[in-house]
């Protein structure tokens, strides 16, 4: 988008012609671009409302009604918390009785708008113009929010009892983009998000969900948290923000923390916790139940039995797969392989948003040729292929067994690694 059709976009007439332009779709762009261009309207200003009215209909995934009266620009929104995760972090500061919150890195206004949603006064400070000026427009409906352009290295925090961190974690290489999962090397850095903790106490930093555990400070609690199956972030809490077993507004019940050796004591910070929202709206949390670490990541080993489990991705992260093996009632199937198993399941293991539940119909030799014969001993026509600890790549192998689509059943397979050899577990999920 450029300035000048930016500028003309930010005015009443403007985004009176916005509001105005029936819904997005690709096919009719041309034909309403002709005849917005008949009506007088200049081409800098059509082209700026036709992408903002593109990007309206593609952010409806992220931020539901409320897309119908922001404005985006590609990356941004690209970039943008979903409202269902800011949501979260938001009632982190509520129910730690902040009122007054620093958005550092706002954005496009998402993390803004669910702090604000909530009651407490926000401040969004974010360094590029032009997504200030767009946040600013995002904000209007929420008298206690307020967008300004600036650093977070240069915020006063001496008026603010909390603070919300997105440090940018991308970098340019050669031309390309790449992710940064080192902490210290994002903007601004951890170190830099420690020290206004140790001003201000009730901090929350979004971090990279593929940092290192190396990095994760003593004393905080880290969540990382996943939507419909998909690792989104890693959430660093300081202070208040913290979660502690039985204490405090946002404490963690004792009984949901006692592990089989190294029980959790009364007032222990919950150090790593994993935030798995599902598709049908319930989020599920997990909290560890030891302070061994061996007990929190290693599930005893096991024979595939008539369930199995692929855990969210979220558990995984967290290094609780230990954790949430003792919960549903289960084993992993090799001492390096992440799904886990068990001969029976309740009904809560088999519904449980943790973890995907299939039932096991049969486990063989992962050999090409003999799995592609059994699928069609089996009818099977339409499958779905899942690999974990296998160098094989899904759609290819799919192709190769021949299936015949006409045929009528379907089915899963799993392909994997159990007691130190490879296997395809054909099932059904659950």
């Amino acid at each position: 988008m450029s300035s000048y059709g930016l500028s003309q976009l930010l005015t009443p007439e403007g985004m009176a012609l916005l509001d105005s332009l029936p819904e997005y779709s690709e096919e009719g762009s041309l034909a309403l671009s002709q005849r917005l261009r008949g009506e007088g309207h200049s081409p800098e200003l059509i082209a700026a409302a036709l992408t903002q009215s593109r990007l309206r209909a593609k952010a409806r995934d992220k931020f539901g009604d409320f897309a119908s009266s922001m404005l985006f620009t590609a990356h941004g929104l690209e970039q943008a918390t979903r409202l269902e995760v800011a949501a979260h972090h938001a009632a982190r500061f509520r129910d730690a009785g902040v009122q007054s919150v620093a958005d550092l890195g706002c954005g496009l206004g998402g993390d803004t708008i669910a702090k604000a949603a909530l009651g407490l006064e926000v401040l969004g400070v974010d360094c590029d113009e032009e997504t200030a000026a767009l946040a600013t427009v995002n904000v209007r409906p929420f008298p206690n929010a307020r967008i300004t352009l600036g650093r977070a290295e240069d915020v006063d925090f001496s008026h603010l009892d909390g603070a919300w961190f997105d440090p940018a974690r991308r970098e340019s290489r050669r031309g390309r983009t790449a992710r940064i999962h080192d902490p210290e090397e994002a903007t601004p850095p951890l170190s830099f998000v420690r020290a206004v903790a140790d001003e201000v106490g009730a901090v929350g930093a979004k971090l990279a969900p593929a940092i290192d555990h190396e990095h994760l400070v003593p004393g905080t609690e880290t969540q990382w948290v996943s939507w419909r199956g998909q690792v989104l972030e890693a959430c660093m809490y300081f202070g208040p923000l913290a979660r502690r077993v039985g204490e405090g507004a946002l404490a963690v019940p004792s009984e949901a923390t006692v592990g089989p050796v190294g029980a959790l004591a009364e007032g222990a910070v919950i150090a790593r916790s994993a935030l798995v929202l599902g598709s049908d709206g319930r989020p599920a949390q997990l909290v560890p139940d030891s302070n061994d670490e061996a007990e929190l990541r290693n599930p005893p080993v096991g024979s595939i039995g008539a369930y199995l489990w692929e855990p969210d991705g979220a558990v995984i992260r967290a290094g609780l797969l230990g954790t949430l093996a003792r919960k549903i009632g289960a084993h992993t199937i090799d001492d390096s392989i992440a799904y886990l198993s068990s001969d029976d399941a309740s009904r809560a293991a088999l519904d449980s948003p943790l973890a995907r539940a299939f039932r096991v119909r049969e486990v063989m030799p992962f050999t090409t040729k003999k799995i592609a014969a059994r699928l069609r001993e089996l009818e099977v026509g339409t499958l779905e292929v899942k690999k974990r600890g296998m160098d094989i790549d899904p759609a290819r192998f799919r192709s190769e067994l021949k299936l015949d689509r006409r045929a009528p059943r379907a089915a899963t397979l799993i392909a994997t690694r159990a007691g130190g050899s490879r296997v395809a577990i054909i099932a059904e999920p659950c």
